[in-house]
Formats: C-alpha cells, structure tokens, sequence
C-alpha cells in the first residue's frame, strides 16, 4: 500500500456499516435477523442427510438422484436458487472417493449441505486439495489406501455438487431416520467416510 492509503476495513466492520446504512434509511426491515435465521435454522446438513438417508433406502429414489438432483431433493421439499441450475451428485464406492471444492471462492450446494465450513473456504484447502487431494484429506483425518482412486470435482457457475458417501454395512436395514443421524457435512462434501456408531 503506498504512503498514507489505509487498506480495506476488517469483514466485521464492514458489515456493521452495512447494517447501520440499512438501519438509517430504513431499507429492507428485517432482512438480516430473516436471512440469518434462514441460513441458521433451514439451510442445513440435516437436509442432506435425509436426501443420503432416502438413496440409501429407496433404490429408485437414488436413480433419480444420480440422474437428475434437484429434481430429485425437490421430492423432499428442498428447494435450490435459480442460478444453482445442477445439482450433480456423485456416488462414492468401496474403491472411489469423491471430494467437492471450489476454487474461485466457497460455493457449496448450502440448501442442501449447509454452509460451507470455514476450512472449505480457505484459500488452503481450495488449491490444494486439486493437486494434493490423497495429502489434503489425510491432513483432515482420511488416511485412504492407494487402490482407492480420489476424484476433486469444482463447482461451476452453474453446477452445485454434493456426495453420496458409501453405506456402512452395519447400517443396512435401519430406519431413515437413524440413517440421517450418522450423516455428516463433511461426508458430503468428500473429505470423511461414514462409519456406524457403537450403540
């Protein structure tokens, strides 16, 4: 920065001056407190772990899946924005692991999945995980063998993904509803695999 010119103000300031210029002038009444309410209580991975649990149990819902997302979540009442044209999910196998990013900022599918978390959006993760993804995930606590092969997938302008993790054995025949309970963001996005907890 040359002499004398301050750089750009921290996140947080910012978005208190936003919120003050919209207070003053009395725009937008509420918007903030409904859209963080709508991110906090609707935009989910609990969504997402009912869509995982519902392939996992209904073969045919999981074709539809495969074939077409947002059709298919839009069978369970979940909904996407306009420009989220695609949603592409990606069927994890005992020997493939699909992992999502971004690399030009932090979309996610975040009706679906939830917001992204903040290691997601780190400029970290984002260049690292195309060229090192078998180093990346380890880092991250996923020590895959080398017969399983890792595809990196980046979202698209128009093209949200999300992961269908691989079923732990011990969990077939469960209910939907305990299936949704051992689903994790984290499996969603690829950097995790699912085991049945011990109950």
């Amino acid at each position: 920065m040359p002499d004398g010119v301050k750089g750009p103000a921290p996140v947080e300031r910012r978005v208190a001056a936003l919120e003050q210029a919209f207070e003053a002038r009395n725009l937008i009444p509420g918007f903030i407190d409904d859209f963080a309410h709508t991110a906090q209580e609707e935009w989910i991975p609990a969504n997402g772990a009912r869509v995982v649990a519902r392939a996992w149990t209904d073969p045919e819902f999981k074709r539809r899946l495969l074939e077409n997302g947002k059709a298919a979540v839009a069978e369970l009442g979940f909904t996407m924005p306009e420009h989220h044209k695609h949603l592409a999910v990606l069927e994890n196998t005992p020997s493939l692991q699909n992992v999502i990013c971004c690399t030009l900022c932090s979309c996610t599918a975040f009706t679906i999945i939830g917001l992204p978390p903040g290691w997601y959006k780190d400029f970290e993760y984002r260049s690292r995980v195309v060229r090192q993804s078998r180093t990346v995930l380890r880092e991250m606590g996923l020590d895959l063998p080398d017969a399983i092969e890792i595809k990196v997938w980046d979202t698209t302008t128009d093209t949200r993904y999300m992961v269908l993790p691989v079923q732990p054995p011990e969990t077939i025949g469960w209910p939907e509803d305990k299936l949704a309970e051992i689903v994790t963001k984290e499996s969603m996005i690829g950097v995790a695999r699912l085991e049945a907890p011990y109950r």
